[in-house]
């Protein structure tokens, strides 16, 4: 995959205008990315309950008024109905469509989460010498639905999303201590080794994205993931929802510097 080093408004622009509809890692060095989740008012205090609860696989960037499609505080002059390659909506816990294009389905009383990614500590960690097979592969990143119950919120439950990321055994105590310092990109993993743990069985399926080799000399390295509200969705099956698409983020105005602490 080539690193795309442009300036995040000129990418969403090429999002905005279709021509651009692939997955964003690798893209916008340097700037934070971001998931996303929309729902109606009447449900949003309890997702923004849910994410102050479990705030490893949901840490919170910014939400935004009701209706509003801008996010203020992260892209001033983005438009959250178009600036994603790909979207998913959900009706009632089932996957009801995948758009490039969400503006048919936004509504005035929606509330807009953006939450932070691990796109964002992957530059990280290139810089700190430590390679990642999907980024050079031209691939998504794979994850899984957990056995790991998030603590609930009002009407919302369900289990935690992982990410993993296979890492040479020597270099995985520098991408702990590298990751760590974005605890609003996920922080660091949540687990190292055996995938069984986390009720994973089969490292070759992933639920979303695609499947990633771990060589001789990797370890599976798992953080937790922002499509964790995906499957809250289909667990506690709230009306109505819009989402990225796994793996198609938001790319934000934030340098990731914004986020970097220690």
């Amino acid at each position: 995959m080539a690193i795309d080093s442009r300036h995040p408004r000129e990418i969403r622009a090429e999002i905005r205008s279709g021509k651009l509809a692939g997955v964003t890692a690798g893209l916008a060095r340097g700037f934070v990315q971001a998931n996303l989740a929309a729902l109606p008012r009447e449900q949003a205090y309890d997702f923004l309950l849910f994410c102050q609860r479990n705030p490893r696989p949901c840490p919170l960037l910014e939400v935004t008024e009701p209706g509003s499609p801008e996010p203020h505080g992260v892209a001033p002059g983005a438009d959250l109905r178009t600036d994603l390659p790909r979207y998913r909506i959900y009706t009632d816990g089932q996957l009801a469509d995948e758009v490039t294009d969400a503006t048919p389905y936004w509504r005035g009383d929606l509330v807009a989460f953006l939450i932070g990614c691990s796109f964002t500590f992957e530059w990280a960690l290139l810089d700190a010498g430590i390679p990642l097979w999907h980024m050079e592969h031209g691939k998504n990143v794979a994850m899984w639905q957990t056995t790991t119950e998030c603590r609930p919120a009002g009407r919302f439950h369900g289990p935690m999303v992982v990410s993993m990321r296979p890492i040479r055994s020597g270099d995985v105590a520098k991408a702990v201590t590298v990751t760590a310092r974005f605890p609003s990109a996920h922080g660091a993993p949540v687990h190292v080794g055996d995938p069984a743990a986390l009720g994973i069985r089969d490292l070759g399926r992933p639920d979303w994205g695609d499947p990633q080799p771990v060589g001789p000399g990797q370890v599976p390295v798992f953080w937790a993931c922002g499509v964790t509200p995906q499957a809250v969705a289909l667990a506690s099956k709230p009306p109505f929802m819009i989402t990225h698409s796994p793996g198609h983020m938001f790319i934000t105005d934030l340098p990731n510097s914004a986020l970097a602490v220690l």
